[in-house]
This record gives structure tokens, C-alpha cells and sequence, in this order.
């Protein structure tokens, strides 16, 4: 009761009239304090270990809060430093050269129009490397810009067209249903094989302007995300070690992982959410 009551009124009145020592209530919110914050410090491990070492303190807080824990970003920052817990995003990272430039004559017709609200209506797509053994091989991952959630993946020893049709062959459903597919001037894109599936599927295609990485700057994003949270630090033994690790990674990314940009929601319970609405 003093300890509810004492922003209204001051613990020595309140001790006096319950006749209570004010050492006895100082000792028991002590214990008390100190067994809320092994409590928290603990929460707030956990929450860290199952995000993959990835959530910083904007997140944590989101997960507390949906716990029904009001706790302030600047004290988990405090509790995270306290047990050495530190975000794979603080870690600066080796960033490779770009290819070549696909020079074709393609506009871009997305404009950068990120925003869609109709489910694979739109997709977009860029490769990133990383190291198996001593060799480098290649992610390729199609987004779609509805819900951020990666519907199509693929990885292989070379950067080259096959691993985009890998990724499209990936996809489960209808390909029909995507409109427009969207990547950066990478000349892995520009194939007579690749030409042919989007025409098969009456897909339109899409190209950055040259030199300008903000007309692909979802893609971008969520490739900054999967180095960091997924690729960086990682040496894989061979091709088949790479392919189940993405696919466990795929899987957390779109079912379990929330998004800032989709209200803190995952991917997979967004499209669930609106398609919900729309009934």
C-alpha cells in the first residue's frame, strides 16, 4: 500500500500511521526492486537470444510492451550493456563493388511507387554473396513490396541468371498473379531465359535508372538486413549447409521476425490481418 500510494503521500506519514519502521519498507522495496529487475534483465535476454542477436532496444521495448511492461528504451539500453548484449546491427561490415551495368533500354516503370496494397501484385529482387569454404557464392531473394515477406529465394555457386529462375521456380502459388518485376541494372538480370519466363507469365519488368540505388531501396533495405542478420560473421562448409540454413532463415524472417514498417507485425501476420479485413 505505501509503495502505490507514495507519489500522493509521503512514506514517513504513511509508516507512522501503520505503525511500520521506515527501514522495514525501505528493506522490503529494495528486495522488491531488485527481484523486478532480475525479472526484466532476464525477459530482455531472452527476447535478444530468440531474435537472433538481431533486436536492438526499439524492438525489445515493442516486445515488452506487448507483454504489458511499460519500460523505457533508455533502460533496456542500460540492462543490454550491463549484460553484454550487443545488436549484430552495431557491427560494421566489408561492403564488395557492384558489377557491371545492364545498359538496356527498360524504364523504370515502379517510380517508386514501394507502397502496394494488393498481395504479389508488384516484386522485386536483388543478389547479395556470401562465403562457403573458401569460395564466394550468391543469395537471390524476390520481395514482395505488399508485405515485405520473401516469397521466392534461391542460392548457388554463381551469380548469373539460373539463380534468378531458381528463386522465381521457388515461389509458391500462381506466378501469373505478380504484374511487375522490379530489380537494380545487375546484368545478372539481363537474360534471353529470364525475358522468356516474364513473357510466359505476362509479367512486366521494371530497371533502376543507372547509378541510382533509391529506385530499388526496398530491396536494398532488406538486403542490408539479411547480410547483417543472416550472412556476416556466417562461413558455410558447403552449398547444401547454405541452402537449409536460408530456408530456416526465410522461414523466421517472414513468420517470426517483426517489421517496424509493418506496424511490428511479421509479414506472414500482416497479409493474414488485411486479408481478414477484407472479409
Amino acid at each position: 500500500m505505501i509503495r502505490n500510494n507514495r507519489h500522493n503521500y509521503s512514506v514517513s506519514a504513511m509508516c507512522a500511521v501503520l505503525q511500520l519502521p521506515k527501514s522495514t519498507y525501505y528493506y522490503e522495496a529494495k528486495l522488491k526492486d531488485t527481484s523486478e529487475e532480475d525479472e526484466l534483465t532476464a525477459r530482455i535476454v531472452d527476447i535478444f537470444h530468440r531474435s537472433r542477436k538481431n533486436f536492438g532496444t526499439r524492438k525489445i521495448k515493442h516486445e515488452l510492451q506487448t507483454e504489458g511492461r511499460k519500460v523505457s528504451r533508455r533502460r533496456i539500453g542500460r540492462i543490454m550493456k550491463e549484460q553484454g548484449l550487443v545488436s549484430k546491427y552495431t557491427v560494421a561490415h566489408f561492403k564488395p563493388m557492384k558489377s557491371t551495368c545492364n545498359e538496356s533500354d527498360q524504364g523504370n516503370t515502379l517510380n517508386r511507387h514501394f507502397d502496394q496494397n494488393q498481395a504479389r501484385k508488384v516484386v522485386v529482387s536483388d543478389l547479395t554473396y556470401v562465403r562457403v569454404g573458401t569460395k564466394w557464392n550468391y543469395i537471390c531473394a524476390i520481395l514482395d513490396l505488399y508485405n515485405r515477406e520473401i516469397i521466392g529465394y534461391s542460392a548457388g555457386a554463381k551469380k548469373d541468371a539460373a539463380l534468378v529462375q531458381k528463386a522465381f521456380a521457388s515461389i509458391e502459388g500462381d506466378l501469373r498473379d505478380i504484374h511487375l518485376f522490379h530489380t537494380d541494372r545487375g546484368n545478372e538480370f539481363k537474360n534471353q531465359a529470364i525475358e522468356e519466363l516474364l513473357e510466359t507469365f505476362d509479367i512486366d519488368r521494371s530497371l533502376s535508372e543507372k547509378g541510382c540505388p533509391y529506385d530499388n531501396a526496398v530491396a536494398e533495405a532488406t538486403y542490408k538486413v539479411l547480410k547483417t542478420e543472416f550472412i556476416y560473421g556466417e562461413t558455410f562448409e558447403n552449398l547444401k549447409e547454405l541452402e537449409l540454413a536460408l530456408f530456416d532463415y526465410v522461414h523466421w524472417y517472414n513468420n517470426i521476425r517483426i517489421h517496424g514498417t509493418l506496424g511490428y507485425l511479421t509479414p506472414a501476420a500482416y497479409r493474414r490481418k488485411h486479408l481478414n479485413e477484407m472479409v
